[in-house]
């Protein structure tokens, strides 16, 4: 079965006959709707609709694709994903991924004291991160290229099941959005090292990854267990970065006057005050590097 077939026969699983109004009829040996279900609601042939789901058919129509989209009630994330499996939307431009941080990004990040903030790249690599963002995952502020992950974070740290409240439904959105970034851009090396990694030591990830859900991250809310300030609640906001290609800005807020906005002054005070008690560099050792 081709990874296009695999996406299909998932889409089809996730629905019920109710969620699309066909009448549910009889005994049902599979999951979710039946193929020739699919094939009456796209308007298209069962026998043709099983060749895509195997895989014998690779070169379905763009009018096709757009049947298909309606009838599995793909959201614009899901249709996106669906049209670059069938090689009818483009991918990400095959090279290097851009590691360097804009400088102006990077002065305005700082410039948030009470909104964490984050560079990461289509593998979730953390490229960099304002103070209270470091603070808020627990990472420390070093320069240069950083390999913190947010995917390692969630699937192979044990602290992350304890900094996610909503662990499971984290879970559950990330491998959504991984897959979607994968999908624009599936033969970079950083992006297949760590999917590799990630199915080989995480049983939770390669179920997940097994229901083949394409979704981009947007708009939503976090719920935090930080070691030294408690709950926090937080809106987060992402956001590509037009200049860099393959590189998102996370930005991460409380409501105005909360509980977790005090929190959130409380750990910006904390990291200031690590900060200011940090060594200065020893000059003579900067000078023999």
């Amino acid at each position: 079965m081709s990874e296009l077939g695999e996406y299909l026969r998932s889409q089809r699983e996730r629905l019920t006959p109710a969620q699309v109004d066909v009448p549910h009829t009889g005994h049902r040996r599979v999951p979710g709707l039946r193929r020739e279900e699919v094939a009456m609601l796209a308007g298209i042939s069962v026998d043709y609709y099983g060749r895509l789901e195997q895989g014998r058919e690779r070169s379905p129509s763009t009018q096709l694709l757009e049947a298909l989209a309606a009838a599995l009630r793909l959201d614009d994330d899901g249709r996106q994903h669906l049209f670059r499996l069938a090689g009818l939307a483009p991918r990400a431009q095959p090279g290097p991924t851009i590691e360097r941080v804009d400088p102006r990004l990077r002065q305005l990040m700082d410039a948030w004291k009470t909104h964490p903030a984050l560079v990461v790249t289509r593998a979730y690599d953390v490229l960099v991160a304002n103070e209270l963002g470091d603070a808020l995952f627990g990472w420390s502020d070093a320069e240069g290229k950083r390999r913190d992950n947010l995917m390692a974070l969630v699937f192979l740290e044990p602290r992350g099941r304890s900094l996610y409240r909503d662990w499971d439904r984290v879970a559950i959105d990330s491998v959504a959005a991984f897959r979607l970034g994968h999908g624009a851009d599936p033969h970079h090396p950083r992006t297949q090292e760590l999917l590799a990694e990630l199915l080989s030591r995480s049983p939770e990830f390669q179920e997940l990854w097994a229901k083949h859900d394409a979704r981009g991250k947007s708009a939503g809310t976090k719920e935090f267990v930080h070691p030294e300030v408690g709950p926090l609640t937080l809106h987060a906001q992402a956001f590509d970065v037009r200049s860099a290609p393959g590189q998102e800005l996370v930005v991460y807020h409380a409501e105005a006057g909360s509980p977790s906005a005090a929190a959130l002054d409380l750990l910006g005070t904390l990291a200031a005050t690590a900060r200011r008690h940090q060594p200065a560099p020893d000059d003579r050792l900067l000078r023999d590097a």
